[in-house]
């Protein structure tokens, strides 16, 4: 199943970027304009994960 595969490639690419912003945070010397960039690629693989998932998950009619 590649919907799947491709799902769980995104989340492991989210899980990095949430490490790679913890990191950053951390940093003594904290490039502002980074961590924005770093949280932007976040928001933007979390909004494509949840439209997979969205996209997977049919309506049943009653």
């Amino acid at each position: 199943m590649a919907l799947q595969s491709h799902l769980v490639e995104l989340e492991r690419r989210h899980q990095a970027l949430e490490k790679e912003i913890e990191q950053e945070m951390h940093h003594p010397s904290t490039d502002d304009l980074r961590l924005a960039e770093l949280k932007r690629r976040k928001l933007q693989l979390k909004d494509e994960i949840e439209r997979l998932r969205q996209a997977t998950v049919k309506p049943t009619l009653h």
